[in-house]
């Protein structure tokens, strides 16, 4: 029984078997077989090649996050601006505001040909010469802060401090020559000394992540009545023609993740494959000979997101910028280019002003390959389909030249099987 159901099962055999005393072998049949391993061999090696690449899907959602904060990267340089005089502050809509920063922020002095001047005191000197003076006034001195709001401990010990308890009182910090303490350190030659020179901004500030502002301005800046002034006392006093002119070498956001060194690695290597690693305002320069000249940077914040092949996830921050100059000496109204007349609704303020909104929406670049099933599943239909179509090619040639034996021997001088017909 069990023989006749193998028997039976005979008959759906697709793969029938050939005896080999009845297999034909010619010469195209072997030139098409190595035709074949040829076309199989290119095609699976370009299959194995695009199953080991590395590809990258764009995709875009809500960006949901809250609380977090930016990381402004900056490096601006301002040829006719000395370091005394400019003054970097931060404001978001929430209402933080964040006056004259210095934390994380070095400002380098430079000569008329933007060179680093050699010789001058860094914001991470531990023992400048301010300090100095103070430590030969012996333990016991208490410097007066001239009706200024007394900080802690009720003693202004530098010209520096006396300065701050000025702006904290809301008072313009106008005769440093009546101040003993500005007098013994010589604040006054110093200042003069830097006169003509410049000064370059380089280093990092930590923001809200909501619409805010960061702006390079005249002078220290503080808060009366809710509003921001700015102690332009010293600029006025000054002699010399500044002007907003500027340089920047870099600007760009960046989030916690790239902190890690590990991280930052992996974004900045992203950012070169997508082609997005320079940012819009790098190597920007703002020109002109004007005193009382606004600039505004419009910036648009994307979050964006890196997921590798291998798991990892970075988070950072690309922008869009648009600019707007402004020369202040026309007043509330103005003329374009073009000689139409417009009606400025704020007055402004001589500087640098960069403006930055947040998009809310977050752009995700993710790596992937190809699953390795559909590896295998390609290389099948390569093999499968090249042998068939060879196998259809084949059969047509020799049946073709069967034919035509059998047509050119029936017609051989009217002779058949050797006879006369």
């Amino acid at each position: 029984m069990a023989r006749g159901i193998f028997s039976t099962l005979k008959g759906v055999d697709a793969f029938g078997k050939t005896m080999d005393d009845v297999k034909v072998k010619t010469r195209t049949g072997a030139l098409l077989t190595l035709i074949s391993i040829a076309i199989i061999f290119t095609f699976t090696t370009i299959e194995f090649v695009d199953y080991r690449r590395i590809n990258h899907d764009t995709s875009m959602v809500v960006d949901k996050s809250r609380g977090e904060k930016l990381t402004v990267n900056l490096n601006v340089t301002f040829p006719k601006i000395p370091c005394y005089l400019l003054s970097l502050d931060v404001m978001d809509i929430s209402g933080e505001r964040q006056a004259d920063v210095t934390h994380n922020v070095l400002k380098t002095r430079i000569d008329a040909n933007r060179q680093r001047i050699a010789d001058q005191p860094t914001s991470y000197d531990l023992q400048n010469e301010a300090e100095k003076v103070v430590a030969a006034r012996g333990a016991n001195y208490c410097g007066s802060c001239y009706g200024g709001l007394e900080p802690e401990g009720g003693c202004c010990q530098t010209c520096e401090s006396v300065r701050q308890a000025y702006i904290n009182r809301g008072w313009a910090f106008g005769d440093p020559d009546s101040i003993e303490q500005c007098k013994q350190e010589g604040w006054k030659e110093k200042i003069q000394a830097q006169m003509t020179e410049g000064c370059n901004v380089e280093g990092r500030v930590r923001v809200n992540k909501v619409v805010g502002s960061i702006q390079f301005s005249f002078g220290r800046s503080f808060q009366m009545n809710q509003m921001s002034l700015h102690d332009l006392v010293p600029y006025l006093r000054d002699g010399n023609v500044h002007d907003w002119r500027h340089r920047i070498q870099h600007f760009y956001f960046s989030s916690d993740d790239e902190f890690n060194i590990y991280k930052a690695e992996i974004s900045s290597a992203m950012k070169q494959r997508l082609g997005i690693a320079n940012n819009p305002l790098d190597n920007g320069y703002g020109h002109t000979e004007q005193t009382e000249y606004m600039f505004q940077y419009f910036l648009k914040v994307v979050s964006t997101q890196f997921r590798t092949i291998s798991g990892d996830t970075i988070n950072t921050h690309q922008y869009s910028a648009t600019h707007f100059d402004r020369d202040l000496g026309e007043g509330a109204r103005g003329k374009t280019q073009e000689g139409v007349v417009v009606t400025h609704g704020v007055q402004g303020l001589p500087g640098v002003f960069f403006n930055f909104e947040i998009s809310p929406m977050r752009i995700i670049h993710s790596e992937t390959r190809q699953s390795f099933a559909h590896f295998i599943t390609s290389t099948c239909a390569i093999v499968g389909g090249v042998l068939t179509i060879a196998s259809i090619v084949d059969s047509l040639l020799f049946q073709t030249q069967q034919a035509l034996k059998r047509q050119g021997g029936s017609n051989g001088n009217g002779v058949y099987g050797g006879k006369l017909m």
